[in-house]
């Protein structure tokens, strides 16, 4: 290493703050420890053009919970590992800064700050190196790190990273609600300029459906039973009637799962999950009776609905 590249924060030193405070997600998916992400190629690709320019590279993902907003940052991960990005990003390393690690145990903001300083610093100091990778840091729920969100364990951290953001040594992808981005972000203007949003869209039925269907071989592989296409749209329809307080897909993801789970509880593995377990996890989740939960038009419209979207010969019946 020349004289030019000797850092602050030695190599040892920030590989130690990213072991105990960060989650790489390129490791991951390098690992496979996720599942295959779909249906956020928009997104993924504003993300690239965001981080790709040399003045505002930082993203805002905004969307409300359980829409999937990790969920693209992990296919991003999943894009670097499968050299889908530019040259500008390969081999890059896309770590998740827990916060909640890095303040258990800390008595106040200063020792909180102590731990995420020379993590911040250590980043932006290898910026310019060209034979480094580059790192870029995930802050999931970024409005928490404000001075004016009251009650988080983490606020004024904006403080923190404001000049390196500034002087652009730093490359931040962040998450939260769009309301929570206007109540405490946006009140800051010199850190809302360094932010370029990328809006997520709630998917709909069919496009949940896809998301869930790309998922379903990791859940049957983990539950050792199958479940079938129309049920998978059963299920999305079910969540969406019943569970309106909460988003897609991660509705019907939980309920799938949950659903899977007490199939093999009251069935075991090597079976294929019934429909009376999808409508016993709904009537569970929502207080609705189970046996009331069935309507035969409407399933027979389900399966007419898959029907269309896989054809008749690829509809992988219950």
């Amino acid at each position: 290493m020349t004289d030019q590249w000797q850092y602050l924060v030695t190599n040892s030193e920030l590989e130690d703050l990213i072991n105990a405070y960060c989650n790489d997600f390129t490791a991951g998916a390098r690992a496979g420890r996720f599942g295959p992400i779909t249906g956020r190629d928009r997104e993924v690709d504003e993300t690239i053009l965001i981080l790709l320019q040399k003045g505002r590279k930082n993203a805002v993902l905004l969307a409300p919970a359980g829409v999937g907003k990790t969920a693209m940052v992990v296919a991003l991960a999943q894009k670097v590992v499968a050299d889908e990005v530019p040259d500008y990003l390969k081999e890059c390393r896309l770590l998740e800064v827990d916060l909640a690690r890095m303040a258990a145990g800390t008595s106040g903001p200063a020792e909180f700050q102590e731990r995420f300083i020379p993590l911040c610093k250590g980043v932006a100091e290898r910026y310019y190196n060209p034979d480094n990778p580059r790192i870029i840091l995930f802050l999931d729920e970024i409005h928490q790190i404000m001075p004016n969100c009251e009650g988080s364990s983490y606020k004024g951290l904006s403080d923190v990273m404001k000049p390196y953001l500034t002087a652009g040594d730093l490359m931040v992808i962040g998450a939260t609600t769009l309301d929570e981005y206007r109540m405490y972000v946006s009140t800051d203007p010199a850190l809302d300029r360094r932010f370029q949003k990328v809006f997520l869209n709630v998917p709909n039925i069919v496009e949940t459906y896809r998301i869930m269907k790309s998922l379903r071989p990791g859940f049957e592989a983990h539950h050792g039973v199958t479940i079938s296409n129309i049920l998978l749209m059963l299920i999305v329809h079910m969540t969406e009637e019943h569970m309106r307080k909460r988003n897609q897909p991660d509705k019907s993801i939980i309920t799938m799962d949950s659903a899977m789970a007490y199939h093999v509880k009251t069935h075991g593995k090597g079976t294929e999950c019934d429909i009376n377990s999808v409508y016993y996890m709904v009537g569970r989740e929502t207080g609705l009776n189970k046996q009331a939960l069935h309507d035969e038009k409407k399933f027979q419209r389900i399966v007419k609905q898959v029907m269309q979207v896989e054809g008749e010969e690829d509809i992988y019946y219950i």
